[in-house]
C-alpha cells in the first residue's frame, strides 16, 4: 500500500511525519546550525527580542524539542552539505543564541513556491506575523507564482475574503504601514484609515488614532466624518414658492447613519445611504477590482 501523501493544504502537519515528537524520531537527523541559511522567501521579518531570548533559555535547558524543516541549498555537497530553512526559523535564531551546535532537522524537497508556502503557513498557524508581513507573502505568491487569491486562500487555510482584505493593507501610506508594523494602530484600526479618500486626512486620522487612543469604532466614525466632509455640495436647486425638500432629505437621521454604519463594516468599504418619500439609493464605493470581489462575496455569499 503506497504511503499516503501530505498535502500543502493540511498546514504544519504535512510538514512532520505522524509521531515525529523529539529528535530521535524516524527521519529526522542532526545537522550543524552553520550550515543552515535563512529561507530566502521567509515571509516574517521582524521578531520579539524578549520572547526569542525566553526560548533560547528553554532551549539551554530542554534542548530542541521540535526539529526544523530544512531542504538542500543550491550550493550543496555530499562532502560539504548545506540546508535552507523551510520552517522553524524562530527556533532556528533561538538555537544560535542558545549556543547549540547541531540541531535536528527532516529534510525534504521543497520548490521555491512551497518554501514560501510552508513558511507563510507556519508562522499563521503560530500567530507570528503582523498583519503586512502576512499580507505581502500572500501578494508575493500571486505575483511570483502567479496563484489567485482563491489558491492562495486555499493553501494557507483562509477563505478568499480575509485575503483580500490583508491585501489592501498594502495600500497604506508607509506612515502608516509603519504604525501598524509596530502596532502603534491595530489591523481594525488601518482597515477603517482605510476609507479614507484623501491621503492627508488619513495622516490626520492616524495622529488622532495615536495620540487620543482612540478605539477601532471610535475611528471607523470619524473616517465616515471626514468622507463627508469632503464630498463636494451639490449646487443648490431653485427656490419655487411653497417648495421644500422632503425632511429625509434635508437631515441624515440617526438611524441611517446606523445603517451606513452596518454596511460599512459588512463591506469592508464606504457606504452611503439616502432616503426619500419615493425611495432612496444605496452607494457602495470601492477602489480596486480586488475590493470589488470582496464586496461581491460579501453580498452574493460565495466564498
Amino acid at each position: 500500500m503506497a504511503p499516503p501523501k501530505h498535502g500543502l493544504g493540511r498546514g504544519l502537519g504535512a510538514l512532520i511525519p505522524p509521531g515525529t515528537t523529539t529528535a530521535l524520531a524516524q527521519g529526522v537527523r542532526e545537522v550543524l546550525v552553520a550550515a543552515i541559511t535563512l529561507n530566502p522567501r521567509q515571509p516574517r521579518h521582524k521578531m520579539d527580542p524578549d520572547a526569542l531570548r525566553g526560548l533560547a533559555d528553554s532551549i539551554k535547558e530542554h534542548g530542541l524539542i521540535q526539529p526544523l524543516i530544512v531542504t538542500l541549498a543550491p550550493d550543496s555537497t555530499e562532502l560539504a552539505p548545506r540546508y535552507q530553512l523551510i520552517a522553524g526559523e524562530r527556533r532556528w535564531s533561538a538555537a544560535k543564541l542558545a549556543g547549540l551546535e547541531r540541531v535536528p532537522v527532516i529534510v525534504r524537497g521543497a520548490t521555491p513556491q512551497e518554501m514560501l508556502e510552508l513558511a507563510l503557513v507556519e508562522n499563521i498557524q503560530r500567530a507570528d506575523l503582523n498583519p503586512l508581513e502576512e499580507a505581502a507573502a500572500y501578494r508575493s505568491l500571486m505575483d511570483d507564482f502567479g496563484l489567485t487569491q482563491e489558491q492562495v486562500a486555499a493553501k494557507v487555510g483562509k477563505n478568499r475574503t480575509t485575503v483580500a482584505n490583508a491585501l489592501r493593507l498594502l495600500k497604506l501610506p508607509p506612515e502608516l504601514q509603519a504604525a501598524l508594523a509596530d502596532e502603534s494602530i491595530s489591523e481594525g484600526h488601518a482597515r477603517a484609515i482605510l476609507t479614507v479618500e484623501d491621503e492627508s486626512r488619513q495622516h490626520a486620522l492616524l495622529r488622532a488614532v495615536i495620540d487620543g487612543g482612540l478605539s477601532v469604532r471610535q475611528t471607523e466614525e470619524t473616517a465616515r466624518r471626514a468622507n463627508a466632509e469632503s464630498e463636494p455640495k451639490a449646487p443648490a436647486a431653485p427656490a419655487h414658492a411653497g417648495a421644500r425638500a422632503p425632511r429625509e432629505e434635508r437631515e441624515m437621521p440617526a438611524a441611517t447613519r446606523a445603517l451606513e454604519d452596518d454596511f460599512r463594516k459588512a463591506l469592508g468599504t464606504k457606504v452611503q445611504v439616502s432616503r426619500s418619500r419615493q425611495g432612496g439609493k444605496i452607494v457602495v464605493y470601492l477602489y480596486s477590482e480586488e475590493e470589488l470581489e470582496v464586496i461581491y462575496e460579501n453580498i452574493v455569499g460565495r466564498g
